[in-house]
């Protein structure tokens, strides 16, 4: 089984999503001792943001500078990674009511016509079936509910784009309320980890 693990946080040792898409992914290799595991951190090893040099680019990269080349190259080994993955584990921190910019620059990398969407006279349809993502959403108030809910661009968004690329099964950790005092915090991550340990959000693609 192949697992891709994502994180975004950029507050490093200090991210609380990190921290639990790490016990996510050992909980993985627990249950899953023969899962390959790619693990990506889009703040230490940023992917550069979209550009229309990028997708004006040749297939071939015939002529192409050598360093626009390279980062060609590096999206679509991104985009290779993401096809071949049976599990996706996504750190995405809400930042702004939405997800992180270096996020949105990976997910641009995935999104191709003819890899993981294709259009058809019925409308869009998703290449990537099959897969299961896990996507561990942290955020500093309560956005899942109440009046808050329509700020929400975090766990929506996400929600559509792996739809869109053919993906249904997506899983949702979440740790909320974690700006709002040190008993809050502690709380929504021990409830986090519990919901990790428990199994739940782990029944993953063969």
């Amino acid at each position: 089984m192949n697992v891709l693990h994502i994180d975004s946080g950029i507050l490093g040792d200090h991210s609380v999503s990190r921290r639990l898409t790490a016990a996510i992914i050992a909980q993985i290799k627990a249950d899953r001792p023969d899962a390959k595991v790619t693990y990506h951190d889009l703040v230490s090893q940023p992917i550069a943001h979209l550009t229309g040099a990028q997708i004006m680019a040749p297939a071939d990269l015939d002529g192409v500078d050598a360093g626009l080349a390279a980062d060609i190259r590096t999206g679509r080994q991104m985009l290779e990674e993401f096809l071949a993955a049976d599990t996706i584990v996504v750190g995405a921190p809400m930042y702004n009511f939405s997800i992180p910019s270096q996020l949105k620059a990976w997910i641009d990398r995935l999104a191709v016509a003819g890899k993981t969407f294709r259009y058809t006279e019925t409308g869009p349809e998703g290449l990537a079936k099959g897969k299961k993502v896990i996507i561990v959403s942290t955020r500093g108030g309560h956005y899942s509910a109440g009046a808050a809910a329509a700020m929400d661009h975090q766990e929506s968004y996400l929600r559509t784009v792996f739809a869109f690329f053919g993906i249904t099964d997506v899983e949702f950790v979440r740790a909320e309320g974690l700006n709002l005092g040190a008993d809050q915090k502690q709380s929504a991550i021990t409830e986090a980890e519990k919901t990790i340990a428990e199994g739940s959000v782990l029944r993953l693609a063969s």
